[in-house]
């Protein structure tokens, strides 16, 4: 398997799943996608269809990390993905299951169901895939004794999720980006109350794009990059992506008997890391009828499938809302849809982000490409707070099911493009724990807490905060690496 730049840097080289696991960035600045998808076969399907999470998520797996000997990537699967790590809220049977799927009900003769990927250590499922980059960067430091400072930014659930996953790592520390002041008490808490002397917080005085753009130019300052060994665990980061590619298929074999049947999946989506891996599954060959993108006001996603217009918003445009880790409005992990959107052109790819830096966008809307959207499946439709409540009273009400806010996003999209017979699969992101003050608005209760969560907003908690500037955020690095 060779990987490639959606800009076009390095064509000709060879870059393996190795090679580019611990970075972030191409060094053009695009992103890194296999140079063709891998496609699946009938006759795989069929074997997959009974296996356990782990054993799934070696094979697909072994057809993007080919360079990594077939044992250890068994061996660290199986590590991975265990009912022990995946056990803070479901019984054993559930969480053994790891990604178990939870049948709503049938609405407008069309089966509605919730994937639920939130019972790992922070309860989000992000958990899915940064569990095993936890593995992974260990192993892949160890082998070649070497060491990796991490650097990422968070809008809410990465950040504890990268953070957990990373703790008392061996090579590796850990420096997370987050808006100061724009996450729920308890994702705040998750992330600042931790100790580990690996682990760094910063509060950035600003809005999650002003973190993120600040990962993007530590990660395009290629001296600083090498010398201070720079890597990231944001979506932008392929391991994540491909990570999450297993569960839509985990999710199509629990929701159908054989391999004719179709389904579709709605994802709540910000930085459209989760749902690129819902475009990864079905360019692999996975029977997907519509890949739903589920925004809220941060509309950017929607705006784009609606219209061909793809306009992000500057700081003072974004929105705080009650589903926050949705609250982005530049897309990092877009640019992989837009290279295949392009015919995976990286001339025109470099042109269009260019003028998303220098214009604020572009306008596909004009051209052949944006009719294409529909070839790869993919539709849209927004939430805001009251639609968000009124989802989540609905579905406790009806289902007797509590979810978290970005969940109910996803369901309120979800409805509005069913089609009779076809399962219409909604990706849970987090415990409704997460987002206390909206589900107490909702339901006029307290959010079901596990056990092993209690007392968690009352920890001290360490942190730092910083202004939106590169610098400084270098500054900290340098002084925390004993470099």
């Amino acid at each position: 398997m060779n990987y490639l730049s959606t800009r076009g840097a390095g064509a000709g080289e060879r870059h393996t799943f190795s090679d580019i696991l611990l970075g972030g960035l191409a060094k053009d600045g695009g992103l890194y996608l296999p140079a063709a998808y891998p496609r699946v076969s009938a006759d795989e399907l069929t074997r997959w269809r009974t296996l356990p999470y782990a054993d799934l998520a070696f094979e697909i797996l072994s057809k993007f990390c080919d360079d990594i000997p077939a044992e250890d990537l068994r061996a660290l699967t199986r590590k991975t993905y265990t009912a022990a790590t995946y056990c803070n809220v479901r019984d054993d049977e559930s969480a053994a299951q790891i990604t178990p799927l939870k049948t709503l009900g049938t609405e407008n003769d069309a089966p509605l169901a919730l994937l639920e990927l939130s019972n790992g250590p922070t309860l989000a499922f992000k958990d899915m895939a940064m569990q095993l980059i936890g593995n992974l960067f260990e192993y892949a430091l160890a082998k070649h004794g070497e060491t990796l400072n991490i650097l990422g930014a968070t809008s809410g659930d990465t950040g504890s999720a990268a953070e957990y996953a990373m703790r008392g790592k061996q090579g590796i520390r850990v420096f997370m980006l987050s808006p100061h002041k724009k996450m729920s008490a308890f994702q705040t808490a998750q992330m600042y109350s931790l100790q580990d002397p690996n682990i760094f917080n910063l509060a950035v005085e600003g809005v999650f794009d002003d973190a993120q753009d600040i990962v993007k130019a530590v990660s395009n300052d290629h001296a600083f990059k090498a010398k201070y060994k720079i890597g990231t665990v944001n979506s932008i980061n392929w391991a994540r992506v491909v990570a999450q590619v297993v569960y839509y298929f985990k999710g199509y074999f629990a929701a159908t008997k054989s391999n004719d049947e179709r389904v579709s999946f709605t994802v709540p989506s910000g930085n459209f890391g989760n749902v690129c891996a819902g475009h990864i599954a079905r360019m692999m060959g996975l029977p997907i009828e519509k890949l739903v993108v589920a925004t809220n006001e941060n509309d950017v996603l929607d705006e784009f499938f609606r219209t061909g217009i793809y306009r992000v918003r500057k700081a003072a445009e974004t929105y705080h809302t009650s589903s926050p880790s949705m609250d982005i409005s530049k897309a990092s992990n877009f640019e992989r849809f837009v290279f295949d959107l392009l015919g995976r052109d990286p001339a025109r790819v470099l042109q269009l982000f260019r003028d998303v830096e220098e214009k604020g966008g572009f306008d596909l809307a004009a051209s052949g490409d944006f009719a294409r959207v529909k070839e790869f499946g993919f539709v849209s439709g927004s939430s805001n707070h009251d639609s968000r409540v009124e989802t989540i009273r609905d579905v406790f009400q009806r289902y007797d099911t509590m979810i978290d806010t970005h969940t109910a996003d996803g369901v309120k999209v979800a409805r509005e493009h069913l089609q009779a017979g076809i399962p219409m699969i909604v990706l849970e992101t987090a415990q409704p724990i997460k987002f206390g003050e909206t589900i107490r608005e909702a339901l006029l209760r307290e959010p079901e807490r596990p056990a092993a969560f209690s007392g968690l907003e009352a920890l001290p908690q360490r942190f730092e905060v910083v202004p939106a500037d590169v610098q400084r955020v270098k500054d900290f690095i340098v002084a925390n690496t004993g470099a």
